[in-house]
């Protein structure tokens, strides 16, 4: 029996019931997170472009609309896209780091356009039960690799999940999801090409396979089957975008191992590889005082996969999707500002001379590390113009379960995002969004969620 079969059982027939408290406190506070997420993606780049795109109108039916892009929707696999392409294009969203996946960005891009084009209709126990579930399948297919990345797993694993928890809010059983999953199998795709490149692509192929994991679900309840062994096929998923994989310990965790409660936040807007970099040099500047002026370089000694993540060199001319995606100047700000913020990868900040020549002073060396997927441990070593050398490793980075952000730290993130949206969310739409998400498991419809969090009052 092909794997996909045991996950689609899993996410058919688990009910809201068995999960752990854990595991629901898990989904509802990655929810939010990336909700806000997504409403801040809304000033990144192409965002009212691909809005635009994709083709909308005044009608409703059917139709669903996109965070902070006003009341125009658009076909759901549309504004699955959209959503989607905002929750990761500043590099601002959750991540299983044992896996290298993005769990919530393609998922929570999907499900937010059905159940907009729905009303709401779904509880928030089902929304709930849905994403935890599916989260086992777009975490589960990393855990599982024991290869180097290839294509873009955030999007392509993302894409499994995304299908799984549209298809559950559907209403359908296991064998009409493992139909909808070799529909989006299909229509998979998403190259590490993009991610080498810093292009701007990189996100949009997470809203890709949002758009197609809901297309297939669309097929699906229209009776379409889609191939079966998906997953462990000749040419199944495994075979073809990850080669070797052992998925029998992953598939045996299921009911028992919730891969939501593993998530990691991620405190800053750049890509999580650089967050252990930062996080250190961080704490050693809260410790020891330094300037950015006293510091002559500053070198670190990474794991291979970061080292190929963001070990790329600093350019006077990057992109932002470059820049988020380099060490060299993730490190460099932090110095310079005590932290790490959207206003960082701001034009004028990617563009400041000061910052980049830090930024060249910066040194990343990958070390012997033989795990393909391994983000840490991780040492950074800063040298200052006095003579004096201050180093720390780290093995659980900032917003990793083992460290992670605190309630007050993830809620100011959110602030911070809906209020820096294309088209801000309130003080008191803010407070409702969280109050709303702290009891979603008591909520009949999730319709006035969806009211303020596309900025429209029910």
């Amino acid at each position: 029996m092909d794997g996909i079969a045991r996950f689609a059982a899993h996410v058919a027939d688990t009910p809201f019931e068995a999960l752990p408290p854990e595991a629901v406190a898990a989904t509802k506070k990655f929810l939010l997170d990336s909700l806000g997420v997504g409403l801040v993606g809304s000033i990144g780049p192409y965002a009212a472009e691909l809005a635009g795109l994709n083709g909308g109108s005044q009608a409703s039916a059917g139709m669903a609309r996109v965070l902070a892009q006003g009341s125009t929707r658009l076909p759901a696999s549309g504004a699955a896209f959209c959503n989607a392409y905002q929750i990761h294009n500043s590099e601002f969203d959750c991540v299983h780091e044992e896996a290298v996946v993005h769990p919530m960005a393609v998922m929570l891009g999907a499900t937010l356009a059905h159940l907009d084009r729905t009303g709401g209709q779904a509880s928030g126990k089902e929304l709930i039960a849905a994403i935890a579930t599916a989260i086992d399948l777009a975490a589960g297919i990393g855990v599982a690799s024991k290869a180097g990345l290839r294509f873009f797993r955030p999007a392509t694993a993302g894409g499994f999940g995304a299908t799984l928890a549209v298809g559950r809010l559907m209403g359908f059983d296991a064998g009409t999801l493992v139909d909808a999953c070799g529909n989006a199998y299909s229509q998979m795709g998403g190259t590490m090409q993009a991610h080498t490149e810093g292009s701007p692509l990189l996100a949009m192929q997470v809203g890709f396979n949002a758009r197609n994991a809901m297309v297939a679900c669309d097929m699906a309840a229209a009776g379409i089957a889609g191939p079966q062994n998906v997953l462990e096929g000749p040419f199944g998923y495994f075979n073809l975008f990850e080669g070797d994989y052992d998925l029998a310990p992953v598939v045996a965790s299921l009911g028992q191992t919730w891969r939501i409660t593993e998530v990691a936040h991620k405190p800053f807007p750049s890509g999580r590889a650089t967050h252990g970099l930062v996080d250190a040099v961080l704490q050693l500047q809260a410790e020891h005082g330094f300037a950015a002026a006293e510091v002559t370089s500053v070198s670190a000694d990474v794991p291979p996969l970061t080292h190929r993540l963001i070990g790329r060199p600093v350019k006077d001319d990057m992109a932002v999707g470059y820049a988020r995606l380099c060490g060299q100047y993730a490190v460099a700000s932090a110095v310079l500002t005590k932290g790490l913020g959207i206003a960082d990868f701001a034009p004028a900040a990617i563009a400041d001379a000061q910052r980049l020549d830090l930024a060249k002073r910066v040194t990343i060396t990958a070390d012997a590390n033989p795990d393909p997927n391994a983000l840490s441990p991780i040492t950074v070593t800063v040298r200052l113009a006095n003579g004096q050398e201050h180093a720390r490793t780290l093995t659980a980075i900032y917003g990793n379960p083992a460290n992670p952000m605190t309630r007050e730290a993830h809620l100011a993130k959110f602030r911070t995002n809906a209020k820096a949206a294309a088209k801000p969310l309130s003080d008191a739409a803010i407070s409702e969004v969280i109050a709303l998400m702290d009891d979603l498991e008591n909520q009949e419809s999730t319709a006035p969620l969806l009211a303020l969090a596309f900025g429209e009052l029910a």
